[in-house]
């Protein structure tokens, strides 16, 4: 057994597994609800504007496959035949975290904007396309931390076992 590749190096690699899928599907999961629940509540009143206001859910649900795209990838680099190196470990930790983590917040925003803007879309058409917008930018926060996560994992393979 050597410093840089101990034992417990692969439980760094394993949380940053967790992490990617947990808190990008909690982000998921809130902006799912959150703007279900605008959509819901529109929806009594204006049933014929359902279909157009379900962008937020849809923006939401893609934030958890970036968290699953995230975690197959570090998990591509765990194998219990060969070494793993603790700098292998804490990038993807840090892979991990900054995907989903970002996917949480990326998740919050969409929640919080597809709800609002589902209740004032009833009201007026013309903030649609306000709506996309918001929505696109509070989607590339986890798209930036998905973008982050990748050029991490490109670099696990650099830490050798001494």
């Amino acid at each position: 057994m050597s410093t840089s590749c101990p034992p417990y190096a692969p439980f760094l690699g394993f949380a940053g597994v967790a992490s990617a899928v947990i808190f990008s599907t909690l982000g998921a999961a809130y902006g799912t609800s959150k703007a279900g629940i605008g959509i819901s509540g529109m929806g009594t009143l204006r049933p014929d504007l359902i279909m157009k206001s379900l962008i937020p859910v849809v923006m939401a649900g893609i934030i958890a496959v970036y968290g699953l795209v995230v975690s197959v990838l570090i998990i591509g680099g765990l194998s219990p035949d060969d070494p793993y190196s603790l700098y292998a470990g804490f990038i993807h930790l840090a892979a991990g975290l900054s995907c989903g983590l970002t996917g949480l917040a990326a998740g919050h925003a969409i929640g919080i904007v597809g709800d609002a803007c589902a209740r004032a879309y009833m009201f007026q058409s013309r903030i649609f396309v306000a709506m996309v917008l918001m929505l696109i930018f509070a989607e590339v926060i986890g798209l930036y931390g998905l973008i982050v996560a990748l050029i991490l994992n490109t670099r696990a393979g650099e830490g050798a076992c001494y």
